[in-house]
């Protein structure tokens, strides 16, 4: 859809729906809204609803448009419906120049699908991520890739996430590595709490019970673990836990396929603390306080090595195999033996630590916003 006034302001719409969305797209909005070439409409569809309000509260940002859209136990042919037919109407609505969406989610998939139906240009954030395999991540991965079939703009992380674009002969010249805007939002927290301690009160407190002890971080929520993948993991984090010199901080997830599996197998113990989701800040301290991350999370694969930590990726695969090659992360799966002798190699070998906490991070600068935010204007 042609622009009819280029002298107005570009209006450009967001899109997201899930906590990781806004972490990586409220640093984005932040400058578009204080930049005069641009004007920023917010639509959220209210995912997660709990988790990602924590997260705009912290940002200070006030969503144009709430979409509420979450339902109790929905599946994702329900969900993409009503994503596709709200975000729709409220496209129509608002008639932007640019609708911006982030990663491999349902929301942004059906916000690109709503913009492609339309004719409005589609920028796509943290492009070009790859498994390889349609399944894990599932359904994320045919998500993105999706999206990366009606994307104007493919703003690819990294270098490797580009060539993967290429690869499927998405033109070249519609693709630019940018960075990653998990690091420019990292940085952003990381400031915050330095100026206000308060936004980290409870996971200190929380590891104040643990002092002289090592900490492992532990995050899991694909659904492609669900079931007997999670009873594996908590079997690897139930023998780590018999460690007298370690810890395990675990923010549990809020879907009930984690939280029955994990509170059932780990409830009770000494070592480990099962927590209610952290907000952004906490969260952002939790990856401080660690030794190492043990995770199924994307975005952890990003953030910790930014702080020299670790990363355990209790997966078959990963889309983000940039960190396995700068020897940031390593992918462990869900055997309990496969975990815990990887944990145990990293906490007993200083070496073997060493060499992932201070491998290079290639996810990026802290100024990958600023470089979407010229590429939506020069085009």
């Amino acid at each position: 859809m042609a622009r009819t006034n280029t002298t107005a302001p570009l209006k450009i719409a967001i899109v997201f729906g899930t906590r990781p969305e806004a972490i990586k797209l409220f640093p984005l909005i932040h400058l578009l809204r204080d930049a005069p070439p641009f004007a920023p409409v917010v639509i959220s569809t209210g995912q997660h609803r709990a988790m990602l309000d924590q997260v705009l509260d912290i940002a200070q940002v006030v969503p144009d448009h709430d979409l509420a859209l979450m339902r109790a136990d929905q599946s994702l042919d329900a969900l993409t419906a009503r994503l596709l037919t709200g975000i729709g109407e409220t496209l129509d609505a608002e008639a932007p120049d640019w609708v911006v969406v982030q990663g491999d989610t349902a929301s942004a998939m059906c916000g690109a699908l709503a913009a492609f139906y339309r004719k409005i240009p589609i920028c796509h954030v943290e492009a070009g991520l790859r498994s390889g395999d349609i399944h894990h991540p599932w359904p994320e991965e045919v998500n993105r890739k999706v999206i990366g079939t009606m994307a104007a703009l493919h703003c690819a992380p990294t270098q490797t996430a580009a060539d993967a674009l290429r690869r499927e002969n998405i033109d070249p010249a519609t693709i630019h590595v940018t960075g990653n805007t998990v690091i420019d939002a990292l940085h952003w927290v990381l400031g915050a709490i330095d100026r206000t301690p308060a936004l980290a009160a409870d996971l200190h407190t929380a590891a104040r019970s643990f002092a002289g002890k090592r900490i492992i971080g532990v995050t899991t929520h694909r659904r492609e673990n669900f079931g007997e993948g999670m009873r594996a993991v908590a079997r690897a984090i139930r023998a780590i836990a018999e460690r007298d010199d370690t810890a395990v901080l675990f923010p549990v997830h809020l879907n009930p396929n984690v939280r029955a599996t994990m509170h059932d197998e780990l409830g009770g113990l000494g070592n480990v603390a099962l927590l209610e989701p952290l907000d952004y800040p906490n969260f952002a301290a939790l990856m401080q306080a660690s030794t190492l991350m043990l995770t199924d999370s994307g975005g952890v694969q990003e953030e910790a090595p930014a702080l020299g930590k670790p990363v355990l990726v209790m997966r078959a695969t990963t889309e983000r195999p940039e960190g396995v090659e700068a020897g940031t992360a390593r992918l462990v799966g869900t055997d309990p033996e496969a975990i815990q002798r990887e944990v145990f190699r990293l906490l007993d070998d200083e070496a073997a630590y060493a060499a992932m906490a201070q491998a290079h991070n290639p996810f990026g600068d802290g100024h990958a916003s600023q470089r979407i935010a010229q590429l939506m204007a020069q085009y």
